[in-house]
C-alpha cells in the first residue's frame, strides 16, 4: 500500500478554536467515553509560491491551522507550488507525487499515449498523432509523404511543441517538414510535432480551449477526481483555418492565456460568462440553449481523462516505490492536474496537454501605463481556483472520519435513562454542529474508481509495472543494473543448474550488446537496462529475451492486446454515457 498513515492527533483541543490552559474535553456522568472534536489540520504553506493566496482562503473557510514559514513539527499537509523533492518529509500528505513533472513533459505523456494508442487505438484517438523531435524526424519526413502520395488533396498543418516549453513559449506552425524553423528546433531543443486540429468548435468566432482540474487522491488504490467547473481561455483573434498567410498569428491559434494577454484584444471582465477568460460551465449553460447534448460533451471529457491518467500511472507507481518504498517512512502523496483539451466543432474532445503544476493564481497583470503593471484580482479565476483548492483539502482531510464519527456518536441519544438537562442537550447540539456545515457542495466529482468497471481492461500497462515492482523489487531506485537483473531471475526462479549467476551476468552484458543495436523505433518498445521504466506495448528486452528463447514468435508478443482483455475482470463491453 502507498498510503501513509496520518499523524497521530494527541493533546487534541476544540476544532477552530485556540486551546487554552487547563481546559480539557467536557465528559457527561452519563458517557463512558470522551468525545471531543479533532484539532484543526495543520497546513506547511511555506513552498505554495503562486498558489498561496487561493491557499489562504482555502484554509481560512475550512477554519485550519497555516504555517506559512513552516514549523519545527511535523505538519498534516505540505502544499508544494512546483515539485516534491524534500527528503526530510516522513509523514503527513503532500501535494506532488515524485516524478509527475517528468511524466507530463509533452514527450514522455505523447510516448505514454502512443502505448496505449497501439494496445487501444480506438479508446485512445483522442490525442493528435505524434512525432519526438529529433528522433522521429526521419519517420515524420516519410509518414508525411506516405500520406501526400496517396491523397495529393491533403494538406496538413502541424504544430510543434518544444518538450519544455511552457505558456506558449516557443511553439509554432507548420505546412511541410521542409520548413527552415523545424531545422532549427532540430539543433536546439527537444520537441513533439503534432497533427494540427483545423476544426475547433468557436465561440463568438474564436477559438478557446477548457482547462479542467483533476485531482489524483491516491495511486494505490487508483481515485480520480475532476473539479465540475473549469475555465475557458479564448484567443483574441477571429478564428481562420490554418494557411501560409496567418501560421504566424499566434494569437489566432494559441489559446494561452500568457500568450494571449499581451494581445490589444484581451478582454478583462468581471463577468464568468464574458471576456476572454471564463468559466467552462457558462460555455456549457450557451451550448445547452442551442440543443447541445451536454452529458454527452461531460461524459466523452471524463473518459478522456480516466483512460490518459491510466496511460500515466504505470511509470508513476514505479516512481513512487522508489522514492518512497513501501516499508519505509514517508508522506502520502495527492496532485492537482491541469488538463488542457479542446473541443472540434464536432464536439469531439481532444487533449492538448496536461499540466502538472497548473496556475492557482487568482489575480492577473493589468497595464496602468505603457510598463507599468498592477496585480488585479480575477472573479473568474478566484470563484474556480479557490473551490479547487479548498474542496481537495476537505478530501485529503485526515481527521476527516474520525470527526465523522464523534459527530456521529454526539448525536445519538443520551445513555441515561432519566431526563436530560437543558446544559446537556446544548452541550451535544453544539458539539454534533458539523465543521463544515457553512462551506458549499464539494466541487470534485469521483469518477474512479465509481466507473472502473467500464475501464478496467485498459489497465494492461499498469499490470506490467506491478510485476516490474513485484519481481525487481524496487526500493529507492529505477535503475536496472547487473544486480537489478539477477534479483529478476531469482524472484522468477529462471536460475537453475543449467543457469549459474555466471551465466546470468552474460546474459546482461548480450542484453546491453542488443540495445545498443536497436533503431530508436525498436528501442520504444522496451526496458533499457540501466536507465528508468518506460511502459511500453511489448515486452522488455528481459522477458523478450526469455519469452523469445521459449518459442515465442513477434506474432504472439503481438498479441498482448488480446491478453489485455483476458486480464481483465470484464471483457470490454460498448462504452455507456457516464452522466
Amino acid at each position: 500500500m502507498y498510503q501513509a498513515k496520518p499523524m497521530s492527533a494527541q493533546g487534541l483541543y476544540p476544532y477552530g478554536k485556540s486551546r487554552s490552559k487547563g481546559r480539557s474535553c467536557k465528559r457527561s456522568s452519563d458517557r463512558s467515553e470522551e468525545y471531543c472534536p479533532p484539532r484543526p489540520v495543520t497546513v506547511d504553506s511555506s513552498k505554495a509560491r503562486t498558489s498561496l493566496d487561493a491557499l489562504k482562503i482555502s484554509i481560512r473557510q475550512l477554519k485550519w491551522k497555516e504555517f506559512p514559514f513552516g514549523r519545527r513539527l511535523p505538519c498534516d499537509i505540505y502544499w508544494h507550488g512546483v515539485s516534491f523533492h524534500d527528503s526530510d518529509i516522513f509523514s503527513g500528505l503532500v501535494n506532488k507525487f515524485p516524478g509527475m513533472t517528468e511524466m507530463v513533459r509533452k514527450i514522455t505523456l505523447s510516448r505514454a499515449v502512443r502505448i496505449m494508442q497501439n494496445l487501444f487505438p480506438e479508446e485512445y484517438n483522442f490525442y493528435p498523432r505524434s512525432w519526438i523531435l529529433p528522433d522521429e524526424f526521419q519517420l515524420f519526413v516519410a509518414q508525411v509523404r506516405m500520406v501526400k502520395d496517396g491523397d495529393p488533396s491533403w494538406k496538413p498543418t502541424f504544430i510543434v511543441k518544444p518538450d519544455s516549453g511552457c505558456q506558449g513559449d516557443g511553439i509554432y506552425l507548420i505546412k511541410d517538414p521542409s520548413d527552415i524553423r523545424l531545422a532549427g528546433t532540430l539543433q536546439s531543443r527537444p520537441a513533439v510535432v503534432q497533427e494540427y486540429v483545423c476544426k475547433p468548435l468557436l465561440i463568438d468566432k474564436l477559438k478557446f480551449d477548457i482547462r479542467l482540474y483533476v485531482l489524483l487522491k491516491s495511486l494505490e488504490p487508483l481515485e480520480i477526481y475532476i473539479a465540475k467547473d473549469g475555465l475557458s481561455r479564448f484567443c483574441t483573434e477571429p478564428y481562420q483555418e490554418p494557411h501560409p498567410r496567418n501560421l504566424h498569428h499566434l494569437f489566432m491559434h494559441l489559446t494561452n492565456y500568457s500568450l494571449n494577454i499581451h494581445s490589444g484584444n484581451f478582454v478583462h471582465s468581471d463577468s464568468t460568462s464574458t471576456g476572454s477568460k471564463r468559466t467552462f460551465s457558462s460555455i456549457l449553460c450557451r451550448l445547452s440553449s442551442k440543443g447541445v447534448d451536454i452529458k454527452k460533451v461531460w461524459s466523452d471529457i471524463i473518459s478522456l481523462v480516466i483512460k490518459t491518467v491510466i496511460a500515466l500511472t504505470p511509470e508513476l507507481r514505479v516512481f513512487y516505490q522508489s522514492d518512497i518504498p513501501a516499508g519505509r517512512p514517508g508522506p502520502t502523496c495527492f496532485q492537482i492536474l491541469g488538463f488542457d483539451i479542446l473541443l472540434m466543432k464536432n464536439l469531439k474532445p481532444i487533449l492538448l496537454e496536461v499540466n502538472a503544476n497548473p496556475s492557482m493564481r487568482i489575480e492577473h497583470e493589468q497595464e496602468l501605463s505603457p510598463g507599468v503593471f498592477e496585480n488585479v484580482p480575477s472573479l473568474v479565476d478566484e470563484e474556480v481556483k479557490v473551490a479547487v483548492i479548498r474542496d481537495t483539502l476537505r478530501l485529503m482531510d485526515p481527521f476527516k472520519k474520525k470527526r465523522e464519527s464523534q459527530s456521529q456518536q454526539l448525536g445519538k441519544p443520551l445513555a441515561s435513562k432519566e431526563e436530560p438537562s437543558e446544559s446537556d442537550l446544548a452541550s451535544a447540539s453544539a458539539g454534533s454542529a458539523h465543521p463544515e456545515a457553512h462551506l458549499p457542495s464539494i466541487c470534485l466529482k469521483q469518477v474512479f474508481p465509481k466507473y472502473a468497471k467500464q475501464f478496467n481492461y485498459l489497465r494492461l500497462v499498469d499490470r506490467m509495472a506491478n510485476l516490474f515492482i513485484r519481481f525487481l523489487g524496487i526500493k529507492g531506485t529505477m535503475k536496472l543494473g547487473p544486480t537489478g537483473f539477477r534479483t529478476f531471475i531469482r524472484n522468477c526462479k529462471l536460475s537453475s543448474g543449467s543457469l549459474s549467476m555466471a551465466a546470468v551476468d552474460i546474459l546482461y552484458i548480450d542484453i546491453t550488446r542488443r540495445w545498443n543495436s536497436m533503431t530508436v523505433d525498436q528501442r520504444d518498445s522496451g526496458l533499457r537496462p540501466g536507465s528508468s521504466f518506460r511502459s511500453r506495448c511489448d515486452p522488455s528486452p528481459v522477458a523478450w529475451l526469455f519469452l523469445r528463447s521459449h518459442g515465442w514468435t513477434t506474432t504472439r508478443l503481438a498479441g498482448l492486446r488480446g491478453a489485455a482483455q483476458l486480464l481483465s475482470a470484464r471483457k470490454p463491453r460498448k462504452p455507456r454515457k457516464l452522466l
